[in-house]
């Protein structure tokens, strides 16, 4: 027979399959009596458990809210694990930023004051060699996500491309990770629409603002909204091809924060992406090594057309009389 600890371990991990169990069953299963299950579920009810009892036949299940039991961790261990989260949330390590973030938020809750100072002690003294340009501290993206949990609007001052800095309100909806960045999707109520931020550009005001009705998110996909806010939106130029090869081809050889691409058939896709410089968005697109067609921006194909001439010039010297230099 189990002793009681264990026991009652076990009854909770039974209990946590989404069912009804007959009291009968969970006796048979612990190889206890009936009435040592009753007073088992008493000790868990007694320590926070909802524990709902259904009608007819004595049966029991787990209320809702209570599918993870507690963890009891030491001073060290919560602090690794704090750590860990932490560095998994910067990592860029596919699929886990959002859940660590979320993790993040539960455990820094209940951590003491001399944990907390323990945490961000090593955070301070640790320097992660890649991608150090573009890491963002942890606690601000724990602040963001508590603020998107509550629905609670946020004020930050923004630094933008050129250096100046603006104060903001925005209802933050969703964090957003690149792999190099994190951006932070968020209704901005002074221009009242949508906008995208890079977290490391944003310095978090106290308090937060007041609560906010949540909107509908611009788009039906809005991965492919961030997408298109960071790789095309910002730029001067902005450039859309039909690319004569696969989409999923293409797609592998470039991320999203890069371009955004369009199945166009089995054999084509559409590609968008921008730049500040035509020269530049040239020599990129030409570089992919497919054959392309330019529909936007009209200014890229004469452009193309001088810098091929230019490119040819290089191959033969000196140039044809009237050719372009």
């Amino acid at each position: 027979m189990l002793e009681t600890s264990a026991r009652l371990l076990r009854l909770l991990s039974l209990l946590q399959t989404p069912k009804d169990w007959p009291g009968t069953e969970l006796a048979e299963s612990l190889g206890v009596s009936a009435r040592t299950i009753r007073r088992d579920v008493d000790r868990l009810r007694a320590l926070g458990y909802v524990v709902h009892a259904t009608a007819g036949t004595p049966g029991y299940r787990l209320g809702a809210g209570t599918g993870v039991p507690p963890l009891l961790l030491d001073d060290d261990e919560a602090v690794a694990v704090a750590l860990g989260l932490g560095t998994a949330a910067i990592s860029g390590v596919a699929g886990i930023g959002d859940t660590s973030v979320r993790a993040l938020v539960k455990l820094e809750q209940v951590l003491p004051p001399r944990l907390r100072h323990r945490v961000g002690a090593l955070r301070t003294a640790t320097l992660p060699l890649a991608n150090t340009a573009d890491a963002v501290d942890p606690t601000v993206l724990t602040a963001i996500a508590s603020a998107i949990r509550d629905r609670d609007s946020l004020r930050f001052d923004y630094r933008v491309q050129d250096g100046t800095e603006a104060r903001r309100t925005a209802e933050p909806h969703r964090l957003v990770s690149s792999g190099r960045r994190w951006y932070l999707v968020a209704w901005d109520t002074t221009r009242s629409d949508w906008r995208t931020f890079r977290v490391d550009r944003m310095r978090l005001c106290s308090p937060n603002g007041p609560r906010f009705a949540p909107r509908q998110p611009p788009g039906g996909d809005l991965a492919r909204y961030v997408a298109e806010q960071i790789s095309v939106s910002p730029y001067r130029y902005r450039g859309r091809f039909t690319m004569h090869a696969p989409a999923d081809v293409i797609a592998a050889r470039m991320p999203p924060t890069v371009a955004t691409v369009e199945p166009d058939g089995d054999d084509a896709c559409v590609l968008n992406t921008g730049s500040n410089s035509l020269d530049e968005l040239a020599i990129w697109v030409a570089q992919i090594g497919v054959a392309f067609e330019v529909h936007e921006p009209p200014e890229l194909i004469e452009h193309l057309r001088t810098l091929g001439t230019r490119l040819l010039d290089a191959t033969r010297w000196p140039p044809e009389a009237g050719a372009n230099r």
